[in-house]
């Protein structure tokens, strides 16, 4: 029986790593001593490695085999030749600033402190970093660079950016206005001739000044007066006299969103301040071919005692100017704010806004079919309805009853 089988026909156990044998059970053994994909012991390292792999383990694989570096000749074993190479001082290697260079090791360091033409190096008159290969340009635009007065004033250079405040204020030979300038003195020379010329033009400037004095006295006067006038209008109605209206009209056709703006207006005494805008080209879907008109509520004094948000109707009307009263038609537009509105919440100091209007108010084509422009005028009517005069009152008034 046991004769039987030997004489059985088995496959080699590393058939299915590619071995073709096949034979007597046997001859197996025998087989297996000398079958190239049996494994073996590596007589250096002892690792277990088929016997057709040898040769490539002990050249390549082999922690314990003998390697010769290619840069520096010296010898190593496999587990460190590759720790060797990243650090031999003999390897040709590239510079890491990326210039180009190749060098060894050993010399690496010194080329990319001093050699490198893009190694980073300070400025040594502002001490930012630069490139090295950039740094001949930035001190062409340098603002510490030293340069030379162009009014050769001193022989000490100054700093690029401070040369225009020498060239204004302390450049002796730098060409000077006299401070009187803006009041009508015309004198301009050299910087440090301008105290003999104040010295010696004292009356003059005297007498320009106390012309000056006097005109704005006057303006101060008249507009002392308007400010008055304005002062008077707490009725929440405005009738905005709008003049030279051909001028604004024009300007407003060749600049972008010309806005003429009215004096503020008031609900009361201590009411609401609102305020009016009109773009004669037109504003947003008015723009090229109609006048805009807008309201806003502008930041008073007294905003921190009304109630808020403003909910009072508003009306805009443009006044026909016929000489026949019953002939005139007039263009009017009026709403009610919306509590949800932005534009009529409390108004911020800091903050403009356009306000709410209508940007179609009345086309340009429609603006000449009447008088509402008349002697290059145009008025503009604008009414609060403050009839509910209980809400305007200051807020918790009924409680200090």
């Amino acid at each position: 029986m046991s004769g039987d089988i030997q004489m059985l026909m088995v496959r080699c156990h590393f058939y299915k790593d590619g071995c073709r044998w096949t034979d007597q059970l046997m001859t197996l053994q025998a087989h297996l001593e000398s079958c190239q994909y049996n494994m073996v012991a590596c007589k250096e390292c002892s690792a277990m490695v088929a016997r057709n792999h040898l040769k490539d383990h002990l050249d390549i694989d082999c922690p314990r085999r003998s390697e010769t570096c290619e840069y520096c000749g010296s010898e190593f074993t496999g587990s460190k030749i590759d720790t060797h190479l990243g650090k031999c001082q003999l390897e040709v290697v590239f510079c890491e600033n990326k210039c180009g260079a190749k060098l060894q090791r050993r010399f690496i360091n010194h080329h990319m402190l001093n050699e490198c033409a893009k190694r980073s190096i300070p400025c040594k008159y502002c001490h930012k970093e630069f490139v090295y290969e950039t740094l001949q340009n930035h001190l062409h635009q340098c603002p510490r660079y030293p340069v030379s007065c162009p009014n050769r004033c001193e022989p000490k250079k100054i700093p690029r950016e401070e040369m225009e405040k020498h060239l204004t204020e302390a450049c002796p030979s730098a060409l000077a206005c006299c401070p009187y300038k803006q009041h009508g003195c015309k004198h301009k020379g050299p910087r440090m001739s301008l105290e003999r010329h104040l010295d010696e033009s004292m009356k003059s400037h005297l007498t320009m000044m106390c012309s000056i004095v006097s005109s704005q006295q006057k303006t101060i006067e008249h507009l002392q007066g308007q400010l008055d006038t304005m002062s008077l209008n707490t009725d929440g109605q405005l009738l905005w006299r709008i003049t030279d209206y051909a001028e604004k009209f024009s300007k407003a056709k060749n600049e972008e969103e010309v806005e003429l703006v009215s004096p503020p207006f008031f609900t009361g005494r201590y009411g609401y301040k609102l305020q009016v805008s009109i773009f004669p080209s037109g504003n947003g879907s008015g723009e090229g071919e109609h006048v805009s008109v807008y309201i806003r509520v502008t930041n008073g004094d007294f905003d921190s005692l009304l109630r808020w948000p403003f909910t009072f109707p508003i009306s805009f009307t443009l006044l026909d100017q016929n000489e026949d009263p019953n002939k005139r038609m007039h263009i009017k537009e009026s709403f009610t704010p919306d509590p949800t509105w932005k534009n009529f919440q409390r108004p911020s100091k800091d903050v403009h806004v356009l306000g709410y209007g209508y940007p179609t108010f009345v086309s340009h084509n429609f603006l000449k079919t009447r008088d509402y422009i008349k002697d290059d005028v145009m008025f503009l009517r604008v009414r609060v309805d403050c009839s509910n005069s209980q809400s305007i009152k200051i807020k918790n008034d009924s409680q200090s009853s």
